[in-house]
């Protein structure tokens, strides 16, 4: 069903959705970004089309909807465990092609990958997508060489105008909240980006593991893990014991997010410790991104959105990383 409404009128069917759905899209927290007077968009209830903000990048992606920073997977005592209560509400998501194909990598690995995750399970299966058409992108993104500008799996798309809102309604269970005149358009698609890539179809780590272009990588990162925060694609977690002050034999365990880039990932039982090197840590990180997950899932887990790009505090450009590679490897970048 494709159609076109007034803004004023979707926004009153936001209004009934609330009654069934938590509703997230990009939104603007006015001068919270990373610098002094800066502003920072991330993912956050919204009740209305003028809260979505979709003219600018959002600094995280709906990662955090799927995978919250912290999460309780079970409160314990001395006795027994009990996990969360599970929220009853569904969830419907706004977000753009590149992030809704960022959730397909998820499903691989929390679903997909040997066994299913319970917790992102109980929440996946509650969320609903709707599609925002982008027509250019941003200065950072190469969705196009990924293949993630073309939106595939959505329960609804619109495309936002200036005084009217397009809907391409698949989900029947979104239709009846929704009234408006026929009309016939397509979902907006980005075509073309102004960084562009060749990205090697097979890497081998024999062939990349020794290569000096990482070597750059050991004094510029400084390993923050920034990069890692706000992939959409980046799924590591560590769990934390959380002892409660009034009784320490009660308390909560909780999921956290991790990085592969700080100190401490690779520390073992024994005192072992892997990739020390920062330049060896963005070696593991390009091979998971463009090598290894393609070998077991059949494309690559880089969505090329270029978050890790904006958020580098010593501007290191993954797209350019991987331009180096493939020169190194014999294609035609750089």
């Amino acid at each position: 069903m494709k159609i076109s409404m007034s803004k004023m009128n979707f926004n009153e069917s936001l209004k009934k959705l609330e009654e069934k759905y938590k509703i997230y899209a990009p939104k603007l927290f006015p001068y919270a970004g990373r610098f002094s007077d800066t502003d920072l968009v991330r993912y956050a209830e919204v009740s209305t089309i003028e809260e979505m903000v979709f003219d600018k990048k959002s600094d995280f992606s709906p990662k955090e909807i799927l995978l919250p920073q912290s999460e309780t997977m079970f409160y314990f005592t001395e006795k027994e465990y009990k996990e969360p209560d599970v929220e009853e509400k569904g969830t419907l998501v706004f977000l753009k092609s590149c992030d809704l194909h960022s959730v397909k990598r998820f499903d691989e690995i929390y679903l997909k990958n040997k066994f299913s995750d319970i917790y992102y399970s109980q929440r996946r299966d509650k969320i609903k997508f709707v599609i925002v058409g982008c027509k250019t992108g941003f200065d950072s993104c190469f969705c196009v060489s990924m293949g993630t500008n073309i939106p595939e799996d959505y329960h609804m798309g619109i495309n936002i105008r200036e005084d009217e809102v397009e809907l391409e309604i698949l989900d029947e269970g979104l239709k009846a909240n929704f009234q408006g005149q026929d009309k016939e358009f397509e979902i907006d698609k980005v075509a073309m980006n102004k960084i562009e890539l060749n990205v090697p179809e097979e890497i081998n780590l024999e062939d990349v593991i020794n290569l000096d272009l990482w070597r750059e990588y050991d004094k510029r990162c400084v390993a923050c893990g920034k990069c890692n925060f706000v992939c959409p694609t980046c799924t590591c977690t560590t769990t934390q014991d959380i002892f409660y002050s009034e009784n320490e034999n009660t308390g909560e365990r909780r999921r956290v997010w991790a990085s592969c880039h700080v100190d401490g990932f690779t520390d073992m039982a024994g005192g072992h410790e892997f990739r020390k090197k920062h330049g060896d840590r963005m070696r593991f990180k390009t091979m998971h991104k463009i090598g290894d997950f393609k070998k077991r899932f059949g494309y690559h887990m880089c969505t090329g959105c270029g978050r890790c790009d904006d958020a580098c505090p010593e501007y290191i450009s993954f797209s350019n990383c991987i331009k180096k590679l493939t020169a190194v490897l014999g294609g035609e970048d750089e």
